[in-house]
């Protein structure tokens, strides 16, 4: 199965050369890799260019945007414009970061997931972060949830879920999709990504209010939103950030903000929420 990658890039030169040589490595190479220079200021494009030179697979893709870094709506900017350079002569589509190493095996063993059972959409490892000196999974998501800085797409798939959405949750809304269509979204504990980044590094004040406007327009309703926003912020070791993901969740409900899904979707996605909730709590 051929697999096509596309990773945005903002000011990553510390990062973006250890992504590239981990894709180089891979046991399976990719088809193609596009890498999007969104408007870096730094050694970012030429160090990609750099990779070209030996790699022929990878190309880069200069995209001009606001340097003002909004959670979703950016990063997956940068991915339709390297998305619009590319055929549709692939197999599985793969949205990545630019600052991660992937294990050798990782995209073979990502194929063989696929090749296994034809109803699996999507498939990715797990991040992992270094903390003092070791390397630990990344707190931040459920076990059965892909991270957005590493999916892999079936291309049926990717198609019918309308590909990427330009917003703020855009990674929890794709496997919701998916599981409305009836594909399967399958996680490998076994594929450890070293994530060289924390995540939300760069996000401003702005942002706090962007999680509780997701959580909106993913047709969470309220109750569902307070239960997941308390569950965040208790992950990120700051419950205040409950406050600000609810004024967020108000604020978007005031403003009538563009729903990511249909209203028979929003159906399905509180059933489904309320249904993964109460088998945790009566696991």
């Amino acid at each position: 199965m051929n697999y096509y990658i596309v990773i945005p890039a903002h000011n990553e030169e510390k990062f973006i050369g250890l992504t590239l040589e981990s894709l180089a490595n891979q046991t399976v190479l990719p088809k193609k890799a596009v890498i999007v220079n969104d408007n870096s200021t730094d050694k970012t494009a030429q160090i990609v260019t750099d990779f070209a030179k030996e790699h022929p697979w990878i190309s880069l893709v200069e995209k001009k945007s606001d340097a003002i870094h909004l959670p979703g709506s950016k990063v997956i900017q940068a991915f339709q414009a390297g998305l619009a350079t590319l055929d549709d002569e692939y197999d599985i589509m793969v949205k990545g970061d630019s600052d991660l190493i992937f294990p050798a095996n990782y995209f073979e063993t990502i194929i063989a997931h696929f090749q296994s059972d034809e109803k699996i959409g999507m498939a990715g490892g797990f991040a992992y972060i270094e903390k003092n000196g070791e390397w630990i999974l990344e707190n931040l998501t459920d076990k059965d949830h892909i991270r957005g800085a590493f999916k892999a797409y079936r291309k049926a798939c990717f198609q019918q879920i309308g590909g990427l959405k330009p917003a703020m949750g855009w990674d929890t809304v794709d496997e919701l999709l998916s599981k409305f269509y009836g594909w399967k979204v399958i996680t490998d504990a076994s594929l450890q990504v070293k994530h060289l980044k924390p995540t939300g590094a760069n996000y401003n004040k702005a942002s706090r209010y962007k999680q509780g406007e997701a959580f909106y327009t993913l047709g969470y309703g309220f109750f569902i939103t307070a239960i997941a926003s308390l569950k965040l912020a208790m992950r990120k070791g700051k419950p205040l950030l409950f406050i600000d993901y609810i004024r967020g969740f108000w604020k978007a409900k005031a403003e009538k903000k563009t729903m990511l899904v249909t209203p028979e979707q929003a159906k399905f996605v509180k059933a489904y929420r309320w249904k993964k909730m109460k088998a945790k709590i009566f696991s």
